[in-house]
């Protein structure tokens, strides 16, 4: 998207600063014409994008501009090829009934997901299961949509759902979101030093085994470090944060610490940052800025 184009404008210069056997530094409109021609040649991917079924209707559907951040008009004019929709539930009591209630509203957003790519807009948009649909997606011309499955609570007491969550095309789903779920517990609970279950419950330990088993990524941009420590330690593929900023440059529990980021490199996974001030900035000052910029003046020195 079109606010991409300046982080890749700050890569290219720090690379032409540090010479190389480059060329002469190029200008601001060379710069420019380069990283735009990058972001025309990649796939690329908003790895979290909250959705309301509201919006998946006949009357109302991503078809349109809704004002929203996300949809069709804005992914063909910003350039976004891939939307990973997010069937988000909110964290809720750990009872029969809450599961239940969080179980009908995680369906009501996969069905919303469906809807918008087999009736509302098939021949714009369609749903990959696998990198190789998403290739091939691209190469028709249509834009993606994948999903990904904020807080695992709606997995109730029964792992089996990770299993029918994979079918409904989830291809990620975090064991917890604010607050401690059945399965792990939150960052959340740093702040007062309250825990549910020290990291991943045993049911948590269970449904990492299936998600490996049926092939849906685990995210640990939610849970705690406790929990994310364990879970790369015992998932046998590799995990993502999916919206997740480093906490040596914001002190907010949910940002990865360098334990957790040097973790990830060791389990082989990924982060995507988030693009949200309270995390990227979260003491309302400049300390994140100036890191970045410190970065950048190391590599270009």
């Amino acid at each position: 998207m079109k606010v991409r184009v300046p982080v890749v404008l700050t890569l290219l210069a720090s690379l032409s600063a540090c010479g190389g056997g480059e060329p002469a530094q190029e200008t601001e409109a060379e710069l420019v014409e380069r990283a735009r021609g990058i972001h025309e040649r990649v796939i690329t991917l908003d790895t979290h994008d909250d959705i309301s079924p509201a919006n998946f209707t006949a009357e109302r559907n991503y078809t349109e501009d809704l004002g929203n951040q996300v949809n069709l008009p804005k992914m063909e004019a910003g350039g976004l090829d891939v939307a990973w929709l997010i069937v988000y539930v909110g964290q809720d009591d750990l009872t029969d009934a809450g599961f239940a209630e969080a179980y009908d509203q995680a369906i009501a957003k996969f069905d919303a997901i469906h809807r918008l790519t087999d009736e509302i807009a098939p021949d714009q948009i369609e749903l990959a299961l696998t990198s190789d649909d998403v290739r091939r997606i691209v190469a028709s011309g249509k834009k993606v949509a994948m999903i990904g499955i904020e807080n695992g609570y709606p997995v109730g007491m029964d792992a089996s759902r990770v299993r029918e969550f994979a079918e409904l095309g989830g291809r990620y789903m975090s064991l917890a979101h604010n607050g401690h779920s059945q399965l792990a517990d939150s960052n959340t609970g740093e702040q007062f030093d309250e825990w549910l279950h020290g990291g991943l419950s045993d049911l948590g330990r269970e449904v990492i085994a299936e998600m490996n088993r049926w092939g849906v990524m685990v995210d640990i941009s939610h849970p705690s470090k406790e929990a994310n420590l364990e879970t790369m330690q015992i998932s046998r593929a590799p995990v993502i944060a999916s919206h997740s900023a480093a906490r040596a440059l914001g002190d907010h529990s949910r940002n990865l610490d360098d334990e957790q980021l040097l973790a990830l490199a060791e389990n082989g996974g990924v982060v995507q940052t988030v693009a949200f001030q309270s995390y990227l900035r979260p003491d309302k000052n400049n300390a994140h800025e100036e890191a970045s910029q410190a970065v950048i003046r190391d590599v270009a020195a």
